[in-house]
């Protein structure tokens, strides 16, 4: 069936100025991390991206590794496009991408050097079937890399118009300002980073927010729900078999503590005094912050993805909230990407 997209799109849909930027994204995005790849079926994905447009989604998130199989994402959302978005609608699109992590065999298959990063941006391009993505990251610091190289790489594939934007992800406050400023000696504007960031794991409150703010940089938050944790399928019971630990090494075991799940069910109390989902407070509570741009989300199917858009029905926090949020939202476990952003 051909898709036309809602014309009532816009009439209700709201977006947060990018930093410093002329560019406005969506309070809340599509990420395409764990339901997009080959393992997945199509047609649920095609449905989830379809019915995200039509509330006003307009920004969709990929890696070159996303899948399973590495870039098996990029290779569906690339025939979405085709399917879907042709012609004049490419422009309504803001599509991002990210470079780091294993995509090949050899020593040139990972990292951040400017062998690795141009390669990556071509096969992005040509997976994908467009001419040019709109944000492109480094996914994560490598301290073994010159940061002039990767910023230098970066100023390329802009001067290129092989992206538009380009972004970082997982980057201390320090290495934060390295790159705004390698950037901005190359006349290229660092717009977006790319954080962990949700009740459970609040580390970029202790530095990063603060500079982002001050540098004009936007923040996309990923992980709100802290892949899974805040949802009730922890403290239902109704979390697949083996899922909590099979990804990748992200969601250690120890993140299912009796103490974290009793404070997950506390908090999921508070959420229906607000009259919303567990996952819908954890949403609204990351773009509470005026420095939060977006707030970066997974979807399985179109039901979920309502279910998390209707976090922005209710975004008001009263301090009385916040401050009993605080008494259950503590950190708990060791955190992957905090972790990489101290490197």
């Amino acid at each position: 069936m051909t898709y036309t997209p809602d014309e009532n799109r816009y009439e209700s849909a709201v977006y947060r100025q990018c930093g410093q930027s002329g560019l406005v994204l969506p309070p809340i995005s599509l990420g395409t991390w764990q339901n997009f790849g080959g393992v997945n079926v199509f047609e649920t994905s095609r449905a989830v991206v379809r019915r995200a447009f039509d509330r006003g989604v307009t920004h969709f998130d990929l890696a070159n590794m996303y899948g399973p199989p590495p870039g098996s994402a990029e290779d569906n959302f690339g025939e979405i496009l085709r399917k879907d978005f042709p012609g004049m609608l490419r422009n309504e699109l803001i599509i991002s991408s990210k470079a780091g992590y294993d995509m090949w065999p050899g020593p040139y298959g990972a990292g951040a050097s400017k062998k690795y990063l141009i390669a990556s941006i071509d096969q992005t391009l040509k997976r994908l079937g467009v001419d040019y993505v709109d944000i492109f990251y480094a996914h994560r610091p490598w301290p073994n890399v010159p940061m002039e190289e990767t910023m230098s790489a970066l100023a390329q594939i802009v001067r290129q118009g092989k992206a538009l934007y380009v972004g970082v992800s997982s980057y201390s406050p320090e290495r934060t300002r390295e790159a705004h400023a390698l950037l901005k000696s190359e006349g290229v504007r660092l717009l977006i980073h790319q954080p962990s960031y949700s009740m459970l794991n609040r580390h970029i409150e202790t530095g990063l927010l603060d500079t982002l703010d001050e540098l004009g940089i936007g923040c996309i938050g990923f992980s709100a729900l802290a892949q899974g944790l805040l949802t009730d399928r922890y403290i239902s019971g109704d979390a697949p078999g083996g899922r909590s630990l099979n990804r990748g090494g992200s969601f250690m075991p120890e993140f299912l503590s009796d103490e974290n799940l009793n404070n997950v069910s506390a908090l999921a109390a508070i959420a229906r005094q607000r009259g919303q989902s567990l996952a819908q407070m954890a949403i609204a509570w990351v773009l509470r912050d005026p420095r939060v741009t977006s707030a970066l989300i997974g979807a399985r199917t179109v039901e979920q993805l309502d279910d998390s858009l209707d976090a922005l029905k209710n975004l008001h926090f009263s301090a009385e909230e916040l401050y009993e949020i605080d008494q259950f939202a503590k950190e708990g476990g060791i955190d992957l990407w905090r972790e990489i952003s101290k490197l």
